[in-house]
């Protein structure tokens, strides 16, 4: 998916929602634990619950891939589910060196179908230069994370007087542009959202944070919003585990409607 056709999904659904497929097999409802299918028919009923009310998708993969190849299978389902006008984000976090993220490139954009992948960018640029070549596909390098333990080397100051976090803004954008490069920027940090568009002004950033872990969606969009937005406001726990029984879905829609009322409310305001 490229750009514009994000952009036209948001202003048509007034939602810039990714909701995050975090799906642990421990905390779906009892009654699909017991299923044969039941982590896939978990991830289908929440995307058919709000799929209206939301832009992307990110799948952890992490809760797939614990699960062996079973879990791989599941994701490939779930990624050929989402429908094409809906963003799809394959949260891997990967980034090595060019022959192994050759192999990651294709894993995730090739074969799973994802239009965008989490990278990890402490290897340097040229490990993550092949996402970038790849038409209408994504890179979305993590910056400024929600977790504390940012602090420990994404918020060390440089020789420079720049943070590390905000040379890895400035540097990746030297490989990418607003097309096919994103960062992640968690909400709990919305201060810091000002100074990141001085580096990055048109491109848009991932946030994850908003939601189970205490982050201000109208803070984030006081400090982040562009014109073109920029902005996917990620919100796992909240949505997918807003109901923990036979009406779990039901419970979802009602999450997701409720975010995409306040988004549409901020962009009413900004027209």
């Amino acid at each position: 998916m490229n750009r514009e056709s994000l952009i036209q999904q948001i202003n048509t659904k007034s939602s810039f929602l990714c909701v995050g497929l975090d799906t642990d097999p421990n905390l779906i409802p009892e009654h699909l634990k017991n299923h044969p299918d039941g982590v896939f028919e978990f991830n289908k009923a929440i995307i058919d619950a709000t799929k209206d009310f939301c832009v992307s998708y990110k799948i952890n993969t992490a809760f797939f891939e614990a699960m062996g190849s079973k879990g791989w299978e599941i994701m490939e389902r779930t990624f050929a589910y989402i429908p094409d006008n809906i963003l799809k984000i394959a949260d891997a976090k990967r980034g090595d060196i060019g022959n192994t993220s050759n192999q990651y490139a294709r894993a995730f954009f090739e074969s799973l179908g994802a239009d965008c992948v989490t990278l990890a960018p402490y290897m340097g640029k040229d490990s993550l230069d092949t996402f970038f070549k790849y038409p209408d596909k994504w890179g979305i390098v993590l910056a400024l994370t929600s977790n504390p333990g940012s602090a420990d080397f994404e918020q060390q100051k440089l020789e420079s007087g720049e943070f590390l976090y905000q040379s890895v803004i400035s540097e990746m954008c030297k490989i990418g542009s607003a097309d096919n490069l994103m960062f992640v920027v968690g909400a709990t940090k919305p201060q810091e959202f000002r100074e990141i568009r001085k580096s990055a002004p048109n491109h848009f950033l991932l946030v994850p944070g908003v939601g189970a872990q205490g982050g201000s969606l109208s803070e984030v969009c006081e400090n982040g919003l562009i014109q073109d937005i920029g902005l996917l406001i990620n919100a796992s726990r909240s949505i997918i585990y807003a109901g923990k029984d036979e009406n779990f879905a039901q419970k979802a829609q009602d999450e997701a409607r409720k975010i995409q009322a306040e988004m549409a409310e901020i962009l009413a305001k900004r027209a």
